[in-house]
Protein backbone atom coordinates (compact mmCIF):
# COMPACT_ATOMS: atom_id res chain seq x y z
CA UNK A 1 0.00 0.00 0.00
CA UNK A 2 1.52 3.38 -0.87
CA UNK A 3 -0.30 7.06 -0.88
CA UNK A 4 0.39 10.23 -2.65
CA UNK A 5 -0.95 13.27 -1.95
CA UNK A 6 -2.66 12.98 -5.61
CA UNK A 7 -4.23 9.88 -4.60
CA UNK A 8 -5.23 10.94 -0.99
CA UNK A 9 -6.67 14.17 -2.98
CA UNK A 10 -9.60 11.87 -4.05
CA UNK A 11 -10.73 10.79 -0.07
CA UNK A 12 -11.01 14.45 0.95
CA UNK A 13 -14.94 14.80 0.72
CA UNK A 14 -15.53 11.13 1.81
CA UNK A 15 -18.07 11.04 4.44
CA UNK A 16 -15.98 11.39 7.52
CA UNK A 17 -16.12 9.41 10.03
CA UNK A 18 -16.36 5.92 7.81
CA UNK A 19 -16.22 2.23 8.05
CA UNK A 20 -13.00 0.55 5.43
CA UNK A 21 -16.22 -0.41 3.16
CA UNK A 22 -18.03 2.93 3.35
CA UNK A 23 -14.63 4.54 1.96
CA UNK A 24 -14.09 2.10 -0.78
CA UNK A 25 -18.40 2.18 -1.69
CA UNK A 26 -17.13 5.94 -2.00
CA UNK A 27 -14.31 5.68 -3.78
CA UNK A 28 -15.65 3.52 -6.71
CA UNK A 29 -18.73 6.29 -6.84
CA UNK A 30 -16.62 8.91 -7.24
CA UNK A 31 -14.62 7.98 -9.81
CA UNK A 32 -11.30 7.66 -7.41
CA UNK A 33 -8.40 5.56 -9.51
CA UNK A 34 -8.08 2.02 -9.25
CA UNK A 35 -4.80 2.43 -6.66
CA UNK A 36 -7.39 4.36 -4.30
CA UNK A 37 -9.01 1.53 -4.17
CA UNK A 38 -6.51 -0.89 -3.43
CA UNK A 39 -4.92 1.00 -1.10
CA UNK A 40 -8.27 0.64 1.09
CA UNK A 41 -8.80 -3.12 0.20
CA UNK A 42 -5.17 -3.62 1.62
CA UNK A 43 -5.92 -1.84 5.10
CA UNK A 44 -6.50 -4.36 7.86
CA UNK A 45 -9.74 -3.94 9.11
CA UNK A 46 -10.88 -4.88 12.07
CA UNK A 47 -14.93 -2.95 11.87
CA UNK A 48 -12.80 0.46 12.90
CA UNK A 49 -14.22 3.90 11.96
CA UNK A 50 -11.64 6.02 10.23
CA UNK A 51 -12.20 9.78 11.46
CA UNK A 52 -9.67 11.53 8.86
CA UNK A 53 -7.09 10.30 6.21
CA UNK A 54 -4.91 10.62 9.15
CA UNK A 55 -6.25 7.32 10.42
CA UNK A 56 -5.38 5.37 6.84
CA UNK A 57 -1.97 7.70 6.11
CA UNK A 58 -0.72 8.36 9.35
CA UNK A 59 2.12 11.04 7.43
CA UNK A 60 -0.26 12.86 5.56
CA UNK A 61 0.99 16.35 5.48
CA UNK A 62 -1.02 18.76 7.17
CA UNK A 63 -1.25 22.54 6.88
CA UNK A 64 1.45 23.15 9.17
CA UNK A 65 3.84 21.06 7.21
CA UNK A 66 4.09 23.55 5.07
CA UNK A 67 6.20 26.54 5.16
CA UNK A 68 4.83 29.55 3.74
CA UNK A 69 3.88 32.55 5.85
CA UNK A 70 -0.47 33.33 4.91
CA UNK A 71 0.21 37.00 5.91
CA UNK A 72 2.48 37.52 2.88
CA UNK A 73 -0.85 36.41 0.75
Amino acid sequence: MYWTLELASYLEDAPWPATKDELIDYAVRSGAPLEVIENLQEIEDEGEVYETIEDIWPDYPSKEDFFFNEDEY
